[in-house]
């Protein structure tokens, strides 16, 4: 299948109904982060781009949400996908995303290059959707903050070595900064920027 054939394969099959149901999980997850989740509904994307990293672009990408694609998914179809499916822009800065998408094995950059919104509103920042090996084995990571009735551990194998401290640094730019979701094919799991990480 060639990039163009790619690009307008996949969607929703239900687009209101999965859209919305993916949409409520992700609202859940954010609200109790360190909760796994797994995504239904199967949207045909082009690789590299996972299950559910395709279901959250198709789900609250739309044309006033510029969207950055990291190197391995700027090669592929997965912005002419992403394009034809909802009409968001694709753009080469950091700084003007809504939303960005990173392959499993990418190098993660300062997540500071991105927007972290303003004083006033905190919620014009990118959301890090961020492909991951596997969810619930690997990496282990205790996540204190709201939402989290009691301090959490949660696997996470794959993920870059410097997230950590990229994570703090997000962290200590409260209410400003970055929210993360991490995604390992059709599984997800939401880091909010409230979220305490600690390595063991």
């Amino acid at each position: 299948m060639n990039i163009k054939t790619q690009a307008l394969s996949g969607g929703f099959g239900e687009p209101v109904f999965e859209s919305q149901g993916v949409f409520r999980m992700l609202m859940d997850g954010m609200a109790r982060p360190g909760t796994i989740r797994i995504v239904g509904p199967d949207v045909g994307q082009p690789e590299p781009l996972g299950g559910a990293a395709g279901a959250i672009a198709v789900t609250l990408c739309d044309h006033e949400t510029p969207v950055w694609l990291s190197a391995g998914l700027a090669k592929s179809a997965t912005g002419e996908w992403i394009g034809f499916h909802t009409g968001a822009p694709i753009t080469r800065e950091k700084a003007e995303a809504r939303f960005a998408f990173v392959e499993a094995g990418a190098t993660l950059a300062s997540f500071g290059l991105f927007s972290a919104g303003t004083q006033e509103y905190p919620d014009r920042s990118t959301t890090l959707v961020i492909e991951v090996s596997a969810l619930g084995e690997g990496l282990p990571l205790t996540l204190t903050g709201p939402g989290i009735p009691h301090a959490t551990t949660v696997m996470v194998k794959g993920l870059p070595e410097v997230f950590p401290r990229l994570w703090a640094d997000n962290r200590a730019l409260f209410p400003r900064g970055v929210d993360v979701i991490l995604t390992a094919g059709k599984s997800l799991l939401c880091l909010p920027r409230t979220v305490r990480i600690a390595t063991q």
